[in-house]
């Protein structure tokens, strides 16, 4: 098996990863750096579970090597609260119960995150095209829209 070594800037750490070139960077970051919040699922693309940020733009980790990275900032759910304290985004997933089984929710913080940057007071069927790439099949997205609305709001007021 041929391997190559290289780093990752993942979460504002840099770490140094022996893996196959072709191995997938949702499976570098779940196997190799234990960073278990980008979920596979129809490793396709379509559903949005693998999303990871790249540079501060969403992208499909299931669809790049793990090399392809180097040199980039990648953030993963894990990197998104900062000193123990949550996101605003978290918080209002969690008070609004916009989860629930919790498959989809890394992909539609991560998304809804690049979103409110570029977009800080949004209305609610912008929000629905904006996380209309990530899929759930539990919550009916109202309480998910509901979540990134108030925290919007929240993050408005600093």
């Amino acid at each position: 098996m041929y391997t190559l070594t290289y780093t990752l800037t993942v979460n504002g750490a840099e770490y140094s990863v022996q893996t196959e070139p072709r191995k997938l960077l949702l499976d570098v970051l779940r196997e190799d750096l234990g960073l278990t919040g980008p979920h596979a699922g129809c490793e396709h693309g379509v559903c949005g579970a693998c999303t990871v940020l790249m540079d501060g733009r969403t992208i499909r980790s299931c669809l790049m090597f793990g090399i392809q990275a180097v040199g980039a900032r990648i953030i993963t759910i894990e990197g998104v609260a900062q000193g123990g304290a949550l996101h605003p985004l978290q918080e209002e997933f969690s008070l609004h119960h916009a989860l629930q089984c919790g498959f989809c929710t890394p992909g539609m913080i991560l998304a809804a995150l690049e979103f409110l940057g570029e977009h800080p007071d949004p209305q609610e069927d912008d929000v629905r095209e904006a996380l209309s790439g990530n899929l759930c099949r539990c919550t009916g997205y109202d309480s998910i829209v509901d979540a990134v609305l108030a925290a919007a709001r929240r993050m408005r007021r600093g």
